[in-house]
């Protein structure tokens, strides 16, 4: 699953090299980030590292949303384990002027089995 989730995301940023405004289906990039980084305590004692890829995507296909995806990739960040990571995946539908219905899914190496969360989004 992990693998299926993370293809998702590289095609989903693969679109954004190119953006189609046709009607009644277009996309339209965001946001798409690939960030490393090297973390630390508070003391300054090492943390391991991060690679966070963020990919939020405006799509329309009949209707308008978001696609969101976010994921961590640690190295030596979690006591006892050389690696773990984050990923979430969602959609964002807008309802009013500032306010969104919102489903995610999570999955990562702290989580037992993925969850689903189904909530609602204020934008400010």
């Amino acid at each position: 699953m992990f693998r299926i989730v993370l293809i998702c995301a590289l095609v989903l940023m693969g679109f954004s090299l190119v953006s189609a405004q046709t009607q009644p289906f277009s996309f339209e990039p965001v946001v798409n980030e690939v960030s490393l980084f090297q973390n630390f305590l508070d003391d300054g004692d090492n943390a391991g590292q991060t690679l966070q890829i963020v990919s939020i995507n405006y799509i329309k296909i009949l209707t308008d949303f978001s696609v969101e995806f976010t994921a961590d990739f640690n190295r030596k960040m979690t006591p006892g384990h050389d690696t773990d990571y984050y990923l979430e995946i969602g959609i964002v539908k807008p309802v009013l002027d500032k306010i969104s219905l919102n489903y995610q899914r999570v999955h990562g190496t702290f989580i037992d089995k993925p969850v689903n969360q189904i909530g609602i989004r204020y934008s400010f």
